[in-house]
């Protein structure tokens, strides 16, 4: 590669640009359009991502900074703040989206082969959502409470590799069981949720459509066994039980039979009922694969922590989406070249090292050289590091 490229430069190259100008042209993004074009704008989003920039002064300060190195990142000009500004609130949020959607098809196929730690073959998603707070009179399209506006991130996981494959933007006042009428669904794939989409018409859909759900049942929940399978309460499993849905308006909802899976955790010793459609499974795979859940927490807990979406650069609908897509496509960007460079470092550790050295004129293989050693600081002591694979 050549020396004289800065590592943005470097990093730039993995993006599809020309599957990206296909994207643009379907929008119209660069129509009538004198300065800063959709692959600027892009970049210097992405920019602001890897560095940290809090504000549209701070890209348009710290880019001016270094005015001589911009033509080699791919700016034709110096970025100004307001420019940027009317590209975040004019253009089309879904151009991001589906460049974000291009990259997750990418990074899916490298870690499609990478274990989760269940020795299963099938493709298992988390699913959950996020609430990003925001401020009411500030983002009035966005309402949540009576004094509170926020936005939800809906999150399919794909556990391989921690990649989002699925990623709906909503204001805070959407339950999250209702991104199940817009999920895509894989036949033979397992759904994991927590009992907040426990809603049996929708499970029904999903289990019609040849998906496997693992789930919680909820207090209360009128349902009668039918048959029980013997178990060794030693492993924590108290009862695996098929069970009827009792009521007519439920049963009706979900007419077969589920599988009900009584479980004692041995380090909590808190007791968990899982429901699930998946009768093949042994039941402590069915308990290890809802917690597997946990690692969407953690991605959510990691996107906020690490990527700018708390803290937004315009206060439209279009803008504030524009930059949660644009901080997704840089995330999976890193995760291909993570996999691409075949780098052992963990992504908190490539994003901190690229967070210093974007204008530094080296190969991308030897900046990040030995930064495997490093490990990223976590406070859950208990779990294992979510971005080490």
């Amino acid at each position: 590669m050549n020396l004289g490229k800065t590592l943005f430069a470097q990093l730039m190259e993995f993006v599809p640009w020309t599957s990206f100008m296909r994207i643009v042209a379907r929008y119209g993004g660069d129509s009538r359009v004198r300065s800063l074009n959709c692959t600027e704008q892009f970049r210097a989003m992405a920019f602001a991502q890897l560095t940290y920039r809090e504000s549209l002064r701070d890209i348009e300060t710290c880019l001016l900074a270094n005015q001589s190195k911009l033509y080699g990142m791919g700016f034709r000009s110096p970025v100004k703040r307001s420019t940027l500004a009317d590209a975040n609130e004019g253009r089309d949020w879904r151009i991001w989206a589906d460049l974000a959607a291009l990259l997750i098809r990418r990074a899916r196929k490298l870690y499609c082969n990478d274990s989760f730690g269940i020795d299963l073959d099938n493709t298992v998603y988390a699913l959950d959502a996020t609430t990003i707070d925001l401020c009411l009179s500030l983002f009035p399209w966005a309402p949540f409470r009576t004094a509170k506006a926020a936005v939800k991130l809906h999150t399919l996981l794909d556990l391989r590799g921690n990649i989002p494959a699925f990623i709906h933007i909503s204001d805070g006042k959407t339950h999250e069981v209702n991104v199940l009428d817009i999920l895509p669904i894989e036949a033979g794939a397992f759904y994991v949720m927590d009992r907040g989409y426990l809603d049996f018409s929708r499970l029904f859909a999903l289990h019609q459509a040849g998906a496997f759900f693992v789930t919680r049942a909820k207090r209360g929940m009128d349902a009668r066994r039918v048959y029980s399978s013997p178990t060794d309460r030693s492993t924590g499993i108290i009862c695996d039980q098929r069970i009827a849905l009792n009521g007519f308006y439920i049963s009706q909802s979900y007419p077969e039979q589920l599988r009900r899976i009584r479980f004692k955790d041995p380090e909590s010793g808190k007791t968990l009922v899982f429901l699930t459609n998946n009768t093949a499974l042994p039941a402590l795979t069915i308990a290890a694969l809802y917690k597997s859940r946990w690692q969407v927490e953690l991605f959510f807990k990691w996107i906020k922590q690490h990527l700018r979406i708390k803290r937004f650069i315009g206060n439209s609908e279009n803008a504030v989406k524009t930059q949660i897509w644009c901080a997704v496509a840089t995330y999976v960007l890193i995760a291909i070249v993570k996999k691409e460079l075949q780098l052992d470092a963990s992504l908190y550790t490539l994003l901190q090292i690229l967070s210093v050295s974007v204008f530094e004129k080296t190969q991308l293989s030897q900046a990040f050289a030995g930064s495997g050693q490093f490990t990223e600081p976590t406070d859950f002591y208990n779990q294992l590091n979510l971005f080490d694979f």
